[in-house]
């Protein structure tokens, strides 16, 4: 018996659970600083992130079709398979939520992509070179996230140092509306669509859609709405850690974190390349912090972070490969 659709009804189902949890699990990064520095309220910063979170994320879909193509052979890797890799992402999401530790969601996915075909089928499932540019990527971005950040808050610095400290502070925290509005869509223009990339994946590995196919409308509008919807339910546990354990932050220092960390990701996704939009604004948050003294940087927090990016691929790996090994011959 052809349980084709089946397969297919059961891995968007969790694709859309995935891009929610992906929403409520990254909804600190567009917010967390402008609600910190009180430039919005919990409740409008949501609302905004939720808005530009879908308008972000249907303006592209270079980074679906590298997600879909460019990680893993489409035509070896099978419906249980991709199913198994989203249990592996869903199931390290939910983890760290629950622990409050801001990981990578495009990490959780792309270990959990990876694992379950290395589990199932070895290394010839895999596309070295997507693996190596994705790495490269993801190594390379939180760098650029903190250098931006850094030298555009020393920039504003030389610029505001002899203004009055209550008004320019005043100012900075209406600016903070476009920088979290832009980090908002920049989130989405990213991260939405690596779900695209999965379900795309899966339609091509059941031959509903021929390997050069772009990303079907459907696809792209209910991810989007599914990142929109857990962006507006909010992450309260993460949006603490990046709003306030890592750096007192001032509006200033929210604004050139926030527009640093937008601009470094947009260009990712110009290019098409799958980042962590959390490892990019949390290193820009370290990165504004950098410019002040040393022990203003919580680093025994910073420290937790990094562990946790660290064990994301790997972790999430382990889940998805042990999941497809399950269902490899369903």
């Amino acid at each position: 018996m052809d349980h084709t659709h089946l397969w297919i009804g059961i891995i968007v189902v969790l694709a859309l659970g995935f891009d929610f949890s992906n929403g409520v699990h990254d909804a600190a990064n567009a917010i967390a600083t402008t609600v910190t520095t009180r430039a919005l309220s919990m409740g409008k910063a949501v609302a905004m992130a939720a808005v530009l979170n879908f308008i972000g994320a249907i303006i592209s879909t270079a980074v679906a079709h590298f997600i879909g193509k460019g990680l893993v052979d489409a035509h070896l890797v099978t419906l249980p398979i991709v199913g198994a890799a989203l249990i592996g992402a869903i199931a390290w999401n939910l983890l760290t939520w629950w622990l409050g530790l801001p990981s990578s969601s495009s990490h959780a996915l792309i270990g959990g992509l990876v694992g379950a075909a290395l589990f199932a089928f070895g290394p010839s499932s895999i596309h070295v070179e997507g693996i190596t540019k994705t790495v490269v990527a993801l190594i390379t971005s939180p760098l650029l996230g903190f250098g931006v950040a850094y030298l555009l808050m020393r920039g504003l610095l030389r610029v505001v140092q002899d203004r009055p400290f209550t008004p320019t502070m005043r100012a900075f925290r209406r600016l903070q509306l476009v920088s979290a509005a832009f980090m908002a869509f920049s989130h989405g223009s990213n991260d939405a669509q690596k779900t695209m990339g999965i379900v795309t994946l899966a339609l091509i590995s059941a031959h509903l859609l021929p390997s050069d196919a772009p990303v079907p409308l459907w696809v792209v509008l209910t991810s989007a709405a599914a990142m929109a919807a857990g962006t507006g339910l909010g992450g309260w546990r993460i949006i603490k850690t990046m709003g306030s354990k890592l750096v007192d932050l001032t509006p200033a220092h929210g604004f050139a974190a926030e527009t640093a960390a937008a601009g470094v990701i947009m260009v990712a996704t110009h290019f098409g390349i799958p980042i962590s939009t959390t490892h990019v604004i949390a290193s820009s948050i370290l990165g504004v912090g950098a410019t002040r003294r040393a022990h203003m940087v919580r680093w025994g927090t910073a420290t937790n972070i990094v562990l946790a990016w660290v064990f994301t691929i790997p972790g999430a790996g382990l889940v998805g490969g042990l999941m497809a090994l399950m269902l490899k011959h369903l």
